[in-house]
């Protein structure tokens, strides 16, 4: 069995015990020549991908809201969510409530406790 310790430019040593062909397979895939690792097929690739490219965040589109003006009046999470709902986005409270939250932590939004719930406004 043949041994070789390679160095990394980024300072890892790695050590290859093997014939000389596996070494040099090793030492070729490390230097970008040669046989490269599996890669998924372009066919599953864009399977996996599509629709994320067009997909709407829920962050974006509290923005939106924002800089349409929906929170000049103090809103709780349902109006929230029926205001969501009406542009044709459909989430569970329990999914707005820590993004209305991140949002008033970035400064976005400010909230307000009245009559024991919590308001949005901006």
């Amino acid at each position: 069995m043949a041994k070789a310790q390679i160095s990394l430019p980024d300072g890892v040593t790695v050590t290859v015990v093997g014939t000389p062909d596996e070494i040099s397979a090793v030492v070729s895939r490390l230097q970008g020549v040669g046989p490269k690792t599996k890669e998924p097929s372009p066919a599953r690739a864009s399977k996996r991908n599509k629709g994320q490219a067009g997909r709407v965040q829920i962050t974006d589109l509290i923005e939106q809201l924002v800089e349409s003006g929906f929170f000049k009046k103090p809103k709780d999470l349902g109006a929230v969510k029926l205001a969501l709902e009406e542009m044709g986005h459909h989430y569970p409270v329990t999914t707005l409530s820590p993004t209305m939250l991140r949002q008033v932590r970035k400064r976005n939004l400010r909230r307000l406790k009245e009559d024991n719930r919590w308001v949005y406004t901006g």
